[in-house]
Formats: C-alpha cells, sequence, structure tokens
C-alpha cells in the first residue's frame, strides 16, 4: 500500500450522534489493522481522542501535532507514539499536512471545517496533489458538498473544483478511494478559473 500516513481532520467533541463515534472507530481500526499511521491534531477528547486511541488499541502509530496554548483546552493526549507541541494553529495544519500521504476529513465544528476548505484550496492553487477524502456520516458534510457545487454553478470556481475531494459514505471506502486517488492525481490546473 502506498498510503502509510493519513492525517485525519475531526471534532474535538464527540459530537451528538453514535455514528459519528463508530466511525472514528472503524477508521482508527482500520488505520491500525493495515499499519496506516494516524497524523491528527493530539487532542484526547471527542472524535480526536476516539480515532487515536483506536489507531493505538489496533497496534497502529498515532503523531499528534498540538499548539502549546491548546494543550491543555484541548486535553493533549497522553498515551500516543509522538506528540509535537508547536507554536501556532498554522503550524499546526501545515505540519500534520507535510507529514501525511492523504487527508481525511471527519465529522467536526466550524475548526475542522476551516481545515478542510484549507486543504482543498491548497490542492486547487497547485501546492499540492495529495487526496483528500471526506468521510460523509450520516450525510454530515452533504452541505458543503452541495455549497462547493453552488460556487461552481454561479461561476465562483471551475467545474474540476468538485474532483479536488471525494465525497465517502463509509469507513471501508476510505483505504481505496485514497488509494486510487494517489495512483490517479487530478491536473489541479484544470481547478482554477
Amino acid at each position: 500500500m502506498s498510503i502509510q500516513s493519513v492525517c485525519v481532520f475531526c471534532g474535538a467533541s464527540p459530537g451528538g450522534s453514535a455514528a459519528y463515534r463508530s466511525a472514528a472507530t472503524a477508521l482508527g481500526t482500520l488505520f491500525g489493522e493495515n499499519s496506516v499511521q494516524l497524523v491528527y491534531g493530539g487532542g484526547g477528547s471527542g472524535l480526536m481522542g476516539i480515532i487515536a486511541d483506536s489507531v493505538l488499541e489496533s497496534g497502529g502509530k498515532v503523531i499528534g501535532v498540538i499548539p502549546d496554548y491548546l494543550k491543555e483546552r484541548e486535553l493533549g493526549h497522553q498515551r500516543l507514539t509522538r506528540l509535537e507541541v508547536v507554536s501556532s494553529m498554522h503550524d499546526r495544519k501545515r505540519r500534520m499536512f507535510d507529514l501525511a500521504d492523504g487527508i481525511v476529513v471527519l465529522p467536526g465544528g466550524v475548526g475542522t471545517l476551516e481545515e478542510a476548505l484549507e486543504v482543498i484550496t491548497w490542492k486547487q492553487l497547485g501546492m499540492h496533489n495529495k487526496p483528500i477524502i471526506i468521510l460523509n456520516v450520516q450525510q454530515y458534510w452533504q452541505k458543503l458538498d452541495e455549497l462547493i457545487a453552488a460556487t461552481i454553478e454561479h461561476g465562483f470556481a471551475a467545474p474540476p473544483t468538485r474532483d479536488l475531494y471525494e465525497l465517502v459514505g463509509s469507513t471501508s471506502e476510505v483505504l481505496p478511494t485514497l488509494e486510487r486517488m494517489q495512483q490517479n492525481p487530478i491536473n489541479t490546473d484544470l481547478a482554477r478559473l
């Protein structure tokens, strides 16, 4: 498998549905069992803590990256393979991105939304061509997908913008989709107006 390390953006809260927690557990188990290293925001609470624990319990490795001022607020995870402390949110996102072969977005709040849109924008600008998967648990990200479609419909984005990421409905689709996207990268030039 060519995907060896995946950055996951997700909530520091567990969310209001058991389905979100189940997806984080299943994805973490999948990573651990397939020797895919998790790179994430370093927190021990919410979906962040659930996926990290699941990877570790499945024998996998986890690198957390957390800003120093959030280490206490997000209760930095204490049992990771490695926890890197950085000075800012920007440094956190950049470091997580640099350590990963691909990106997966689980449900989360506005921070997760911002992280997802930033890596999609970086890809649109041709700054990278890593695969980006949005795990659409219980249609959580459907409105985001519709909003991106609206940017195309209204002439603010080129039609291939929709090809910068892929929405999947189950954790079992994540690794095959990451592999396929890595082996067949898109021409990011086409996603720019």
